[in-house]
């Protein structure tokens, strides 16, 4: 949608960087492209927005420095999933939320994100492995706020593969239901299947919320 837009007043097709990729039914809060033009950041902002919002929006534009790469450039990504396990869904937030009712032992799904973190080979929590390249991530952060009825799971990396945050949430989902120890982590990590972890969770919970740029902390 947004390289139909820019082909418009570019008369060509962009070539552009998104710094997160995201499935079918994924959100992005945060977002990061970039593309060489010769074009007032302001008036593609203007553009973009009253052809695409208010599903699509662009919050703001400006001018890199040379070099930049939305995608390789960046030196993290954070991604939100939101659960909500009250009896009934909400319908002003279904959209966002994976609604599974019942009840998910926070305790036992925080003692397993805490032996998931750091850097470790994910092979696990992927859809499949990449033809090229590694599967090892360096996980900085996996988080489990709750307030009420809804759970997050906040995932923090430089990088992550394919399916990886669905993957862990529902593995962590699993723990919460005391079906999955926590203590099975390492055990998961180390047999590098896909069956040793929990099933996927909905896509629709997860949104990428921030991409971080500069030096990593």
């Amino acid at each position: 949608m947004i390289e139909d837009v820019l082909a418009r007043m570019l008369a060509e097709a962009p070539r552009l960087s998104v710094a997160g990729r995201t499935d079918a039914g994924v959100h992005a809060q945060g977002q990061v492209a970039s593309f060489e033009a010769d074009l007032d950041p302001a008036k593609v902002q203007r553009a973009l927005n009253a052809t695409l919002g208010p599903e699509v929006v662009v919050l703001a534009a400006q001018r890199a420095s040379q070099g930049f790469d939305a995608r390789r450039s960046a030196s993290g990504r954070e991604y939100r999933y939101r659960i909500h396990t009250g009896p009934v869904p909400d319908p002003f937030t279904a959209r966002y939320v994976w609604h599974r009712p019942g009840h998910l032992s926070v305790a036992r799904m925080r003692a397993a994100a805490k032996l998931l973190e750091g850097e470790h080979d994910f092979a696990s929590f992927c859809r499949a492995p990449p033809s090229s390249g590694s599967t090892v991530r360096m996980l900085r952060r996996l988080s489990v706020p709750s307030a009420g009825d809804e759970i997050e799971v906040r995932a923090m990396a430089d990088s992550f593969l394919h399916q990886m945050v669905r993957s862990l949430v529902g593995t962590l989902a699993r723990v919460g239901e005391g079906r999955l120890s926590p203590d099975a982590m390492p055990e998961v990590l180390a047999a590098r299947s896909r069956s040793a972890a929990g099933p996927l969770a909905p896509p629709h919970g997860l949104s990428l919320v921030r991409v971080r740029y500069g030096r990593r902390r």
